[in-house]
């Protein structure tokens, strides 16, 4: 297809569309590849036939070849010889492509994207039903799939990257933990940030709150095979069961979104924090206003709030239903209404897709 230079053509509009149509098509090859080990085989063991990578992996051949050739097509993958017989095709994945789709410690990483959107998909039925009703899909519907593929989405910049990269530059949140500072971390989900700073801050406790009993078990499992769990407690349970003053942080990292009252948690992680202490969010980097020639990142924010953010926020009564497109003045009135006075935008913390607020 050729490139239309009118964006408001039939010719334009079928283009995006047969774009859209391949994308959805990519999607599904992608998750397959995560969760059958197609990827990583081929990362960690290199180059194989459709029979080898079936017999690596414990899949079927047949079906190996069919996702093999499709991923060559689709400049996934190189093969070595595209005449030779369909089983004696011998595929490879680039290194640079490793990172991308098969290191879920890379920050490049997107596989558990797939899993996250596959896993709403299931959900198809009910998503219907809320959006003729207005009612909701819960974050527990979506099932495992979403939970674990958010949670590997985010992991790298959780576990690793947010104290490397981010927390340092906070020159008072740093010296505090440095110092032995307490951390109650909101809405943690499988725990990795939580894991992070245990990590990073040797000195530091942590202690986790989330609603959500499957992630609250992960978040558990996961500390203790970090060898962090001495200083990572997991509750089951809200920020306002918390101890008031008791913390030197108190942190929410890309999940007031997502939350049906956010005042009311917010104004708990007010209560929980010490005098002279920090309030953290973390969110998506949306734009400022609402535009229709937003960019991909607004896109990609939009697709997340139709398909899971939004429904998940509506599936409690009386919900805000916020959505994963929060801007930044939506956030400032919740925190107004929760008590706080200013929000400061964090522009020394730095990220392409999340955006950093000190509530004050």
């Amino acid at each position: 297809m050729t490139t239309i230079e009118n964006p408001r053509t039939t010719d334009a509009c079928a283009e995006t569309v047969f774009g859209w149509i391949l994308g959805m098509e990519q999607t599904a090859a992608l998750y397959l590849g995560d969760r059958l080990g197609w990827y990583r085989s081929l990362a960690e063991e290199g180059s194989a036939t459709a029979p080898e990578l079936a017999a690596r992996t414990g899949t079927a051949a047949r079906y190996a070849r069919e996702w093999l050739e499709h991923q060559a097509v689709s400049g996934m993958l190189t093969v070595d010889d595209p005449a030779a017989a369909p089983d004696a095709r011998r595929f490879a994945m680039p290194a640079e492509h490793v990172p991308v789709l098969a290191d879920l410690d890379s920050e490049a990483v997107l596989t558990p994207f797939a899993r996250i959107l596959v896993a709403t998909l299931r959900r198809v039925d009910d998503l219907l039903e809320a959006y003729r009703t207005g009612g909701g899909v819960s974050w527990e519907t979506f099932g495992d799939d979403a939970r674990e593929g958010q949670a590997a989405q985010n992991r790298p910049l959780l576990r690793d990257a947010l104290c490397r990269d981010q927390l340092p530059l906070l020159g008072d949140v740093d010296a505090a933990l440095r110092a032995g500072g307490r951390v109650a971390d909101v809405g943690l989900g499988e725990g990795w940030s939580a894991i992070g700073i245990a990590r990073a801050y040797l000195a530091a406790t942590v202690d986790g709150f989330d609603v959500d009993a499957a992630s609250v078990d992960a978040a558990r499992r996961h500390a203790a095979e970090d060898g962090v769990a001495d200083r990572v407690t997991v509750h089951h349970a809200g920020i306002e069961t918390a101890a008031a003053g008791a913390y030197d942080l108190v942190c929410a990292f890309e999940c007031v979104h997502d939350m049906p009252d956010p005042v009311a948690v917010l104004a708990g992680m007010r209560r929980a924090v010490a005098p002279g202490g920090t309030v953290l969010i973390m969110d998506e980097k949306v734009a400022d206003a609402f535009a229709p020639d937003g960019d991909e990142i607004e896109r990609l924010f939009y697709g997340f709030s139709l398909l899971c953010c939004l429904p998940d926020g509506m599936s409690t009564p009386d919900s805000v239903g916020t959505g994963t497109v929060m801007r930044r003045d939506t956030l400032e009135s919740y925190a107004r209404a929760a008590g706080f006075s200013t929000v400061e935008v964090l522009a020394e913390l730095d990220h392409e897709i999340f955006r950093f607020y000190r509530l004050c």
